[in-house]
């Protein structure tokens, strides 16, 4: 399919966070956007009339909408800053200084420091961040230290310097800031053990820390000094309130892509982030129609090494999901855990972002391509000998076993063909027996369709398990269409497909096309079904009531619901206004049957 229309991109833009890229007709970016939600976002622009000439001129110069999933609205206002930084957009002006959001830094020396930066340097320090508050970073700076008295100055705390008494302990010790490892009153093991535990709280796994808070503020609160013990408590807080979305950079790593790839019957999708010290400055998903059986190896190897020409990418290391042979230059990691993992499933979630645009886009622009696929996808899924273009579902529908009906549905091409829905009165069953009421109407819909020499479905679906299955197979027995026409039946508790002659059921993907199509069957025989019944109950309570009445028929009854609306209207309507619809002689009668009820 060719790049669809701009009115096509904005119907198919996710519901989602993330950031948007405005690209002109010669396919430069022009502007970086954030958006809680994409869709509505970028909806905004082409529906409200801008009063900013600047921005009118924007939108008529849009030609290409391209969006970034993430996983909240931080992450989204922290890639559009790299986007910025990186792209320098025309129309983005907030974002193109300099600046740029804190960071904690674990200085690499001897007796680390623990101190906000806005740069980051490859000395080998580690970095936690990016923070989007500075008072986020402060808040826990302010909790580290008082619960670890760490060092602030910068002196050089070498063994040999320290021994020869270079240092004096300053102001800080004396407040009871610091433990003086400059004169060596604290060792380097314990100082150590306080920087790990440091770590643990700006990851976001502060338990021990909370315990030992806890403790101090009973402590405290034991030996009556109340208003330290609630200033711990108030420090508590801020730890049980704050949830880290830190993620740690290791300076060292300097370039880096990530490649994932999701895939149909005809068609691959290959998402590719480009990350620059632990930054996503770009990402791009490539379409790559199926020309054989190519497997998802081959179509990523061959991505990848499209991708990196096209964007002229260096980097050394590359994450994906599985092994790629890429020959001996180039790193393959394939994460199974921590950060790695976490973009190499962002790139993944990008993918399927992409795949399920270009099927709504498909369903507007192409509909018989959209149809091609879901059937080809449904024979596939269902093990089935052909397309399943023309699929009937059926369910049955009594309460206590009152007026049992049944329904058929039908589906063409994956869509409702609703001129073709069926009902169906039991018959021959008496009673609540949902397997003999099966057999009845599945031998009644085909023997009719047979003797008209109408064409049969490729496939039929029951609503039920084995035993509705079962009874359904009978009819087409007795009829010889058996292993004609294929049939499967629907569990509802856990989505179980089974077939005839084996005892094991197939479950789809939840998320598969294929179920969604047998269970929108499925609810479509059921609202069809129950429909019917209650018409008939409805019927049925009319007539066991008012035509129960000597002398009062159908046409009666019609007549007075059309004027009243109900059987209560009825009762309680009086008798000229009865008169006025059926007459005075039909009027006394049903004034006396409710007058003697």
């Amino acid at each position: 399919m060719q790049n669809p229309t701009l009115d096509i991109q904005i119907k198919t833009l996710p519901q989602q966070p993330g950031v948007y890229q405005y690209f002109d007709k010669e396919d430069k970016l022009i502007y970086v956007g954030k958006a809680k939600n994409i869709k509505k976002r970028v909806s905004s622009y082409f529906t409200k009339t801008h009063d900013n000439g600047k921005t009118r001129v924007l939108v008529k110069k849009i030609a290409k909408i391209k969006h970034i999933v993430v996983e909240t609205e931080t992450d989204a206002l922290l890639l559009e800053n790299n986007l910025i930084k990186k792209n320098k957009p025309r129309y983005n002006v907030l974002l193109k200084d300099d600046k740029s959001y804190p960071w904690i830094c674990i200085k690499k020396e001897r007796f680390p420091r623990v101190f906000p930066t806005r740069r980051i340097f490859k000395d080998g320090s580690e970095y936690y961040g990016p923070y989007t508050s500075m008072k986020t970073v402060w808040t826990l700076l302010d909790l580290i230290k008082g619960l670890y008295h760490l060092r602030t100055c910068n002196f050089n705390l070498s063994e040999e310097k320290i021994e020869a008494g270079k240092y004096k302990v300053c102001l800080e010790y004396h407040l009871g800031n610091c433990e003086g490892p400059c004169e060596g009153f604290q060792d380097e093991e314990e100082y150590n053990a306080n920087i790990k535990a440091i770590r643990e709280i700006i990851k976001g796994n502060f338990k021990d820390s909370l315990s030992q808070f806890k403790t101090q503020m009973k402590d405290l609160a034991a030996n009556m000094h109340f208003e330290e013990a609630q200033r711990i408590k108030e420090k508590i807080e801020v730890l049980e309130n704050y949830q880290s979305k830190s993620t740690v950079v290791n300076p060292k790593i300097s370039n880096v892509d990530v490649f994932s790839i999701m895939s149909d019957e005809g068609y691959g999708y290959v998402n590719f982030l480009q990350l620059s010290y632990g930054s996503i400055i770009r990402s791009h998903t490539l379409e790559i129609k199926k020309k054989l059986d190519e497997t998802d190896k081959e179509l990523l190897e061959l991505a990848i090494t499209e991708i990196r020409q096209r964007f002229n990418s260096n980097s050394r290391e590359i994450y994906v999901p599985f092994k790629v042979d890429l020959g001996e230059t180039i790193r393959v990691t394939i994460p199974k855990l921590g950060d790695k993992k976490k973009i190499l499933d962002l790139s993944l979630r990008n993918a399927k972002y992409y795949r399920m645009e270009r099927f709504k886009q498909v369903k507007i622009v192409d509909p018989d391509r959209h149809a091609n696929r879901i059937m080809a996808q449904m024979k596939a899924d269902l093990r089935l000998p052909e397309e399943p273009r023309h699929i009937e579902c059926f369910d049955n529908s009594n309460i206590q076993g009152t007026n049992p009906v049944a329904a058929c549905v039908v589906f063409k091409d994956g869509k409702p063909s609703k001129k073709d829905y069926r009902h169906f009165n039991i018959k021959t069953v008496v009673g609540p027996d949902d397997f003999a009421s099966m057999e009845e109407v599945v031998y009644r819909r085909y023997k009719r369709l047979v003797e008209e020499e109408q064409s049969l479905p490729q496939l039929i679906i029951i609503d039920g398990g084995k035993g509705q299955l079962n009874s359904a197979l009978k009819s087409l027995d007795a009829l010889g269409l058996r292993n004609k026409i294929a049939i499967i039946g629907i569990a509802k508790r856990l989505e179980e497909l089974f077939y005839p002659d084996d005892p094991i059921p197939l479950y789809l993907d939840k998320k598969s096309e294929t179920l969604k199509v047998i269970q929108h069957l499925r609810n479509e025989a059921h609202r069809f079904g129950i429909e019917h019944h209650r018409n008939r109950r409805s019927k049925g309570a009319l007539t066991t009531e008012l035509e129960s009445i000597s002398g009062i028929g159908e046409q009666t009854v019609v007549a007075l619901m059309k004027r009243f609306k109900s059987l209560k209207r009825i009762k309680e309507a009086k008798q000229e206004d009865l008169e006025a619809v059926v007459g005075l002689s039909r009027a006394q009668k049903i004034k006396a049957f409710y007058k003697k009820e």
